[in-house]
């Protein structure tokens, strides 16, 4: 059987309009969900395993390397996984181990942009000629993609030694070599058959009313939750493309810092993100530092001859400037560059076209990094803490107390914290204070980060899971409860040592800092939108008291518990008319004083009637 020739060009020559239109799905098997922001970033089919093309391609003719994807490259030396049903409970990662396995995933990896007729079948024969495929899948942003993971690094540099730079006639090419790559077929492309192709679907996340429709068809309201979080969570496919994308700007960026790494923090790694959240990455240049302080033997000290600026903030800025630059100018798919330098914490600002994401890069942020350890923790401890996380910022969100726009609203991370603060005042606690989880430290554990101490264990498996056992609905109706109640107007929240303290500003919400101890998270928040979450809280708490004994059938898709919460946005078209729970909280404090009132006429009446002859 003959193969279509096919050569492989660096770097997209993509349209230089930002990458944020709405993206379809390449793929065969089912979607799965996302959500819909400032940059919709892709969706993903699931990862192709054995048993699909590549047991195809087995029983053709094979090529110099053999093409093998999930579990048949898990067996031939790509990493074994646990058999299924297996008796042996893994154990947790830490977050430093999942961090290294994704970024080891990521070295082994290409982002190719593919015409949208290529053969799957053909194109993994080509790829296999450089070794075995572990995972691979497609996806569409501004065109057609794959992300191709290897079993070997190596068959990596292979194909990139196989790669040549574009002739690109009338233009000039600006000869950068990374691992973002451009298939081309070498003659006219063949008619490949049909149920070959990677084919593109038009199957989009779920829609506002689909979204309100699973919510409703839901048994239970802790259901309802679990059906957010599931619908709303990063898939296994989007992370891939994270720590991929953060590996290509790594390759950037390490032309001028050669030890670099760009590592991803925030809600790409704590465990909290949802589909369309931003891509936050820090250039750590620590290894760099470590390698240049290392003792040289003999008589004498060499050092390198660099440039001394006043201030570690002035050394940041140029640092992230000659990147922007070189970002804008030569980086393949980096699109819309702003350098946004005299920020608190300077940073780069950019849309990487082909995945989807809208990046902030930044560096000497390793505090930062160590509050997403600190997430991911809390969110790893308890299934419940996710879920709960989830349902809080959506229920923000749709009553607009947040908002993608900088201002005076509340932020995620400032609900985060108040959603882990409220789960530490549980009997039992669900999630143990930050203290708890520095006493449980060891020595290897600790770790000072510019004079604040941010240690704590690491190992998930020293800490001891909680005995509370109270439902996902019991907790958010407790959490609409308790910070309706709570006297923001003197006590601070407080995740280290998890109780209420006094508020050392007149800051409206004081929710400190866990690692800069000295730092407000919501000191942007003013007093009327402060009173806003509170009046929108206690009318939550009272709707979700008011509906229990009182739910709808499933099939009956009424809106009910977190739907009927989350309705003005989910089904705008179907908003059930009533009042909001505070006037009809008015309604019956009035309805009670007139019964009061009549009652007590009537019982005057009765004792006048009772004292005549």
């Amino acid at each position: 059987m003959r193969r279509s020739p096919l050569t492989f060009w660096p770097g997209a020559r993509l349209p230089l309009t930002m990458a944020v239109r709405g993206v379809g799905l390449l793929t065969r098997s089912p979607l799965c969900a996302q959500t819909r922001t400032r940059i919709r970033c892709p969706t993903f089919p699931r990862l192709r395993c054995a048993g699909t093309v590549a047991a195809e391609l087995r029983r053709d003719e094979q090529p110099s390397g053999s093409v093998e994807t999930g579990d048949g490259a898990a067996s031939r030396g790509c990493g074994a996984a646990p058999a299924p049903g297996s008796k042996d409970k893994p154990s947790k990662k830490t977050f430093s181990e999942v961090q290294e396995e994704r970024r080891e995933q990521a070295q082994r990896s290409v982002l190719i942009h593919c015409p949208n007729t290529v053969s799957e079948k053909k194109f993994l024969k080509y790829l296999s000629q450089h070794g075995p495929i572990h995972t691979h899948f497609f996806y569409e942003s501004f065109g057609f993609y794959a992300v191709v993971e290897f079993c070997q690094k190596d068959s990596v540099d292979s194909l990139l030694n196989r790669t040549q730079t574009p002739a690109t006639g009338t233009e000039a090419a600006i000869p950068f070599r990374s691992r973002f790559l451009y298939l081309k077929p070498k003659g006219p492309s063949s008619h490949a058959a049909k149920q070959s192709l990677a084919r593109s679907s038009n199957h989009l996340p779920p829609s506002k009313r689909k979204l309100f429709e699973l919510l409703c068809s839901a048994e239970s309201v802790d259901d309802q939750l679990n059906t957010l979080l599931k619908e709303f969570q990063l898939t296994e496919e989007n992370t891939r493309l994270r720590y991929l994308t953060c590996s290509l700007i790594e390759d950037i960026a390490a032309a001028y810092f050669p030890e670099c790494t760009i590592r991803p923090f925030g809600s790409s790694v704590n465990t909290f993100g949802k589909l369309g959240c931003d891509l936050d990455m820090f250039l750590d240049l620590d290894e760099t530092r470590r390698l240049s302080t290392q003792k040289s033997r003999g008589n004498f000290l060499m050092e390198f001859q660099v440039k001394n600026v006043p201030s570690e903030r002035i050394a940041t800025q140029k640092i992230l400037s000659v990147l922007g630059e070189f970002l804008d100018h030569v980086g393949p798919g980096c699109v819309g560059v702003q350098k946004i330098l005299n920020a608190r914490c300077p940073l780069v600002r950019f849309s990487h076209q082909a995945s989807g994401f809208q990046c902030d890069l930044t560096t000497n942020n390793r505090i930062a990094l160590k509050s997403s350890e600190l997430l991911y923790i809390y969110g790893t401890l308890d299934t419940r803490v996710r879920a709960l996380v989830c349902s809080v910022r959506c229920w923000a969100r749709a009553l607009s107390l947040t908002s993608s726009i900088p201002g005076a609203w509340i932020t995620n991370f400032s609900l985060t914290m108040m959603v882990i603060f409220f789960l530490q005042q549980r009997s039992p606690p669900i999630l143990p204070t930050l203290d708890t989880l520095r006493a449980s430290a060891d020595e290897e554990d600790k770790c000072i980060i510019e004079g604040n101490n941010c240690t704590l264990v690491r190992d998930l498996n020293k800490i001891k899971p909680s005995e509370n056992t109270e439902t996902l609905e019991l907790l958010l109706k407790e959490f609409f409860e308790y910070f309706g109640n709570f006297a923001f107007n003197k006590n601070s929240i407080n995740i280290r040592q998890g109780r209420e303290q006094n508020k050392p500003d007149s800051s409206p919400l004081h929710i400190q800092n866990p690692f800069e101890t000295s730092l407000n998270v919501s000191k942007n928040v003013n007093q009327s939108q402060l009173q806003r979450f509170v009046d929108l809280a206690r009318e939550s708490a009272w709707f979700l008291q008011q509906e229990d004994g009182d739910r709808p059938s499933p099939s009956s898709r009424q809106p009910w518990g977190l739907a009927a919460l989350l309705l003005q946005t989910v089904a705008p078209s179907k908003r059930v008319q009533k009042k909001l729970p505070s006037e009809r909280i008015k309604s019956l404090l009035e309805s009670v004083k007139s019964n009061s009132t009549q009652s007590s006429t009537n019982t005057s009446g009765k004792q006048a009637l009772s004292t005549q002859p």
